[in-house]
């Protein structure tokens, strides 16, 4: 008789039963389809951002052609036909041959000369880092939790920009932003502190934050700060990232920030965040870009 014996998939947590051996890292045939949906999507969306740079070249060569082509035409004046040389009434005439034909008749109506167009195009567009941002768009921007989230793009308006920076702390970000000063943003979301607590410096972090938000405020009409997730590293990180989300939740109320409480979302859920207890699991990824996006619809910002 055949053992049947439940295994928990280590990214939904559900159990399935089995009648193999498994080992720990066991992922569910829906997971597995999830997570290549996911990359195909990604896939996806680069493509489709790469094509529309790609458009975009095109329209302005077209236009630099047009420009070109209307130039050189009124530049250029019609060259009235050679008339023939007459010697006296009568005109002895010779047998001609092709050659001499298309000679005689190259010589009676010079070619007419036209400028050549110009192209102009960078073709390592696709290879850039970092593509021009559309004045207007959502900039969201993080350490390593933001790594696998997504805003669906509104019909009509730009794509929202998601920077993700392993690593990063509060500093590292203010960085970035000021990077990216010379870009024009309509919504700025801000995500750190992780990194952070681990130098022990609250008072430290604190006027970081402030100065990182004060930054934010500078470039965009709305500033949103997601706050930290209850990591499972201990009682001191437990401890230190739920004081810092009790200041950013108080702060952001009384300096006309929005704040997305993401600590009472993940409380209480293992299945939300991986093995490591610090970073999002795939629904836990897409229940941040579903605050996240609420947030901006909701106009929880300053102005």
């Amino acid at each position: 008789m055949t053992n049947i014996q439940l295994v928990q998939c280590v990214e939904c947590r559900m159990f399935r039963p089995s009648s193999s051996v498994v080992s720990d890292n066991f992922t569910c045939d829906r997971c597995v389809l999830v997570s290549t949906l996911t990359e195909k999507i990604t896939a996806l969306e680069e493509r489709i951002q790469t094509l529309e740079r790609v458009r975009e070249s095109e329209s302005s060569v077209i236009s630099v052609e047009d420009s070109l082509g209307a130039a050189g035409g009124d530049s250029q004046s019609p060259t009235p036909a050679l008339e023939p040389s007459q010697r006296g009434e009568w005109v002895t005439t010779r047998r001609h041959t092709r050659a001499a034909k298309a000679k005689a008749k190259a010589k009676a109506s010079p070619p007419e000369h036209t400028t050549p167009a110009l192209h102009v195009s960078n073709r390592f567009a696709p290879l850039s880092d970092s593509p021009a941002e559309k004045p207007g768009r959502t900039l969201v921007i993080g350490d390593s939790i933001m790594r696998h989230v997504k805003l669906a793009r509104p019909l009509g308006a730009p794509a929202a920009v998601v920077r993700c920076i392993p690593g990063a702390r509060v500093p590292d970000i203010e960085g970035n932003l000021r990077a990216l000063g010379q870009h024009s943003f309509s919504k700025i979301v801000v995500h750190a502190g992780a990194n952070d607590i681990r130098l022990r410096q609250s008072e430290v972090t604190k006027n970081n934050f402030k100065e990182v938000f004060k930054l934010a405020k500078a470039m965009s009409e709305v500033v949103i700060c997601s706050g930290p997730l209850p990591m499972r590293r201990g009682d001191i990180t437990y401890s230190r990232l739920w004081s810092l989300n009790r200041w950013m939740s108080r702060w952001c109320s009384e300096n006309n920030v929005g704040f997305i409480d993401n600590w009472s979302t993940f409380e209480g859920k293992p299945g939300l965040l991986g093995r490591d207890g610090v970073h999002p699991t795939r629904e836990g990824a897409a229940l941040i870009s579903c605050s996240i996006a609420h947030s901006l619809r909701s106009g929880l910002a300053s102005r």
